[in-house]
């Protein structure tokens, strides 16, 4: 049974990835995409849908609220937050709203599919009729929703210094992966790595910065 997914997303960039994510993951298909909560709630109201991707910063609302209002209209629906988010409230709020997983951008495809896969397991557990037998059947249902573990970062790549690249890049107007290899301590050739790989999932804006002699330097600016 394929699992009909509605990415509510308002980063053009981010909202393609992830949808091509979905459609990439076997039993799953992306069945719209949202750039604002009320148009996720018009699609809601249309189209069948069972998971809602969904990132807590959007235009016109933010995540929690949206979630209150689709659990007020009665969506049968399960929620995924993915999102940048870090807020330990928001967190908090999130797993009181009955939210399956909350993945923090930025991430690769492989951290995605994991969730995904977590998440059609714990369907197939809870769609069945009948009791369970014991306290470990109820934690094995509830627990595979989410994976065992975090999917890994491209090779080379460290979640230490990835979260220490994204709060120099967050604190400042814009930096060259020369000026954040001064910042954080790591080589320039490293430091765009990182960037890179920020701009890639729709996380910083990648723009020239004219000025010297010679090719323009790209600068990164945290969306």
């Amino acid at each position: 049974m394929t699992i009909a997914v509605l990415v509510v997303e308002d980063e053009p960039v981010a909202a393609e990835a992830h949808r091509a994510y979905v459609d990439r993951t076997p039993g799953f298909v992306t069945a719209a995409v949202a750039g604002t909560g009320a148009l996720a709630l018009d699609v809601l109201a249309r189209v069948p849908v069972d998971l809602v991707l969904l990132d807590m910063n959007l235009p016109d609302t933010h995540g929690l609220d949206l979630c209150r209002r689709i659990r007020g209209a009665g969506a049968d629906v399960d929620v995924l937050a993915v999102t940048s988010a870090r807020e330990l409230a928001t967190v908090r709020a999130a797993a009181a709203h009955g939210v399956v997983g909350y993945l923090l951008k930025p991430f690769t495809y492989p951290a995605l599919r994991d969730r995904l896969a977590a998440y059609a397991e714990y369907r197939d557990r809870l769609r069945g009729g009948g009791e369970v037998t014991g306290q470990d059947d109820v934690d094995r249902a509830l627990g595979s929703a989410r994976p065992s573990r975090s999917a890994p970062l491209p090779k080379g790549m460290g979640r230490e210094t990835l979260a220490t690249v994204v709060a120099a890049l967050r604190g400042a107007q814009g930096l060259s992966a020369a000026e954040l290899a001064a910042a954080v301590g790591v080589s320039r050739i490293t430091a765009r790595r990182y960037l890179e790989y920020l701009a890639d999932g729709g996380l910083a804006d990648r723009v020239p910065r004219y000025g010297g002699a010679g090719r323009p330097e790209h600068e990164y600016r945290w969306r």
